[in-house]
C-alpha cells in the first residue's frame, strides 16, 4: 500500500523525531486521517524520501519519527524551465500542477503585455506562496523529491536576463524554425520554453523574446490555449529528449 507523501520545510535525518508544522499536521491527521502508529513519507526537496511513523497525534501537536531515508531517482535528464505568462486563477494552478507532474525543473511566471492578472506586491507574495504550495502538492502526488521553484512574477526582460547563456530558448510558433525532429539531443544548459498568457504574446513581447534569443518551435498546426500549450510542449520535449516514451 502506498503511503501518503507530505512536503515539509525542515532538514531531516533518520532517527529524528519531528514536530510537524501546522499545515503538514493538518494534512496528515485531519485530511488523511492518520493516527498514532500510521506511516507516511516526508520530503523536503533534497532528493530523498523520509519514511516516518506518527508517534503523537494530539490536538496541540503532531510528531513523527523518521525511520529510513531513501534517495529518489526519478528526475528527468532533460532540464526544462517553463517561462509562463501569468494566467488567471485555476488555469495557472492547472499549468503549475501538470508541469510539475511532467518533470519541469523551474517555473518563471512573467507579466506580459496582454497578461490579464495584475498583482501588486502584497498580492504577488500571496500568489507565489500559493503557487509553491500547488507545486509541492504535485510533487507529493507524482513521487518527486525535488521541488521545482516558482519565481516571483517579473517582466520578460528580467526573466531572460536571469537565464544561463547556454540554454536553448524556445517559444511556440507555427512558422518557427525548429521542429521536434530537429532536436537531436538534450542541450547541456537545458531548455526554456516560453508560453504566452491568455491573450498570447503581443508584437512587442515577440520582439523582446527574439532579442533575448528565443527561437520558434513548431508544435502542430493548431493554436493551443495557454493552459494547453506549455503542457503539450513539455510532454513533447520529454518524449523526444527526456524520459517519457
Amino acid at each position: 500500500m502506498r503511503m501518503t507523501r507530505c512536503p515539509i520545510d525542515l532538514a531531516l535525518h533518520a532517527g529524528q523525531t519531528v514536530t510537524l508544522p501546522e499545515e503538514a499536521a493538518n494534512h496528515l491527521v485531519r485530511v488523511m486521517r492518520l493516527r498514532e502508529g500510521d506511516g507516511c513519507v516526508l520530503f523536503n526537496g533534497d532528493g530523498h524520501d523520509y519514511t516516518a511513523r506518527v508517534v503523537l497525534a494530539s490536538k496541540r501537536e503532531v510528531q513523527v519519527r523518521i525511520d529510513t531515508v531513501q534517495a529518489v531517482a526519478n528526475e528527468s535528464p532533460l532540464a526544462i524551465t517553463l517561462l509562463q505568462g501569468i494566467a488567471r486563477g485555476e488555469k495557472m494552478d492547472l499549468i503549475l500542477q501538470k508541469a510539475t507532474e511532467l518533470g519541469v525543473t523551474a517555473i518563471l511566471p512573467v507579466n506580459a503585455e496582454r497578461t490579464e492578472v495584475k498583482l501588486d506586491a502584497a498580492r504577488a507574495e500571496k500568489r507565489v506562496a500559493h503557487w509553491n504550495s500547488v507545486v509541492q502538492s504535485a510533487c507529493g502526488q507524482s513521487g518527486r523529491a525535488r521541488i521545482p521553484p516558482v519565481a516571483a512574477p517579473q517582466s520578460l526582460a528580467q526573466a531572460a536576463a536571469g537565464l544561463p547563456a547556454d540554454t536553448l530558448r524556445l517559444t511556440l510558433d507555427p512558422l518557427g524554425s525548429h521542429r521536434l525532429s530537429t532536436l537531436q539531443q538534450a542541450p547541456a544548459g537545458g531548455i526554456v520554453i516560453a508560453i504566452g498568457p491568455e491573450g498570447g504574446w503581443s508584437p512587442r513581447d515577440r520582439a523582446q523574446l527574439a532579442a533575448d534569443g528565443f527561437q520558434g518551435l513548431q508544435l502542430g498546426p493548431r493554436i493551443l490555449r495557454t493552459e494547453t500549450a506549455g503542457l503539450a510542449a513539455i510532454a513533447a520535449l520529454q518524449a523526444r529528449l527526456g524520459d517519457l516514451g
